[in-house]
């Protein structure tokens, strides 16, 4: 879809969809009686494990992607962005992978009943590449029935996609496996190289790493058009993108930014504003 002059109409409509929003709790809007929605298929949540209830808050607002930074703490994966605040009751088995497993137990199959697209589960190792590579696998072939599987060359769909980011020594493990339920999460210098989506299917990199503009005025024409020659030569492989680092403060420059990733194709928005997000994303479908 091509941005046209409508940017500051869609950035206006967007504001104010996402000001109403703010008001509204998460559990009223989960549970208000509303009809059932469409997941979102562009809303990551960053940093999800910081919501008040991880995982389940990025649902209820039918995020589609979540993340979560683990570290190896003897012998267990627990959840947590720095070191300080590991707490054992944590766990990324508790957190996440069983209540993903519960809920597509519920729901026949899928983490959204009736949508079978799976949902993305990034999982940053933030510590310890290999040694946490190997914990995650096994706690990952625990929960197998429920993961994207790539084994002897082919990928087989899940309810559930891992992608391991973060510490890069964990990919030499991943590239030598023959049966694996996790995928990596390549960088720029990915996007030319030899290695497939079936191992790298999503290209992640620092938005301030290749462009100047952050949102306010125009996008120039130069960005715009390296932007969108990243998304398509990506989406050209099978692979999908997301910048994070992008303005995340509520304004204009926020949604400016939000349009033309829009706008790019870009697969994922990076965010961990649960309810703008969601109520943007709203706005610009109706637009």
């Amino acid at each position: 879809m091509a941005l046209h002059v409508t940017r500051r109409t869609a950035v206006t409509t967007v504001a104010a969809a996402v000001a109403g929003a703010i008001a509204v709790p998460s559990s009223a809007q989960a549970t208000g009686g509303r009809p059932r929605r469409k997941p979102l298929r562009r809303a990551h949540a960053h940093n999800d494990y910081l919501h008040t209830r991880p995982l389940l808050d990025a649902l209820d607002h039918r995020f589609t992607s979540v993340e979560a930074d683990i570290f190896l703490v003897d012998g267990e994966l627990l959840v947590a962005h720095d070191p300080v605040d590991l707490d054992p009751s944590r766990t990324l088995e508790s957190l996440y992978l069983k209540p993903l497993a519960e809920r597509v137990r519920r729901n026949h199959g899928s983490v959204y009943r009736g949508h079978r697209r799976p949902v993305q589960l990034l999982i940053d190792i933030k510590a310890d590449g290999v040694a946490a590579y190997a914990e995650l696998h096994r706690q990952l072939h625990r929960h197998r029935r429920l993961f994207t599987t790539y084994a002897q060359g082919k990928v087989r769909p899940g309810a559930v996609t891992a992608v391991i980011s973060g510490d890069r020594s964990a990919r030499a493990p991943m590239e030598a496996q023959k049966v694996r339920y996790a995928f990596y999460d390549g960088r720029m210098t990915d996007l030319a190289g030899p290695a497939p989506a079936s191992l790298i299917p999503l290209i992640s990199d620092n938005w301030n790493n290749h462009f100047t503009w952050s949102g306010a005025g125009p996008m120039p024409a130069a960005e715009r058009a390296k932007l969108h020659q990243i998304v398509g030569t990506a989406h050209s492989r099978g692979q999908r993108v997301r910048f994070w680092a992008t303005p995340d403060l509520p304004g204009a420059e926020r949604g400016a930014i939000w349009l033309e990733l829009i706008a790019a194709d870009a697969d994922h928005l990076n965010t961990d504003d649960l309810v703008a997000l969601e109520a943007f994303l709203d706005a610009y479908d109706r637009r």
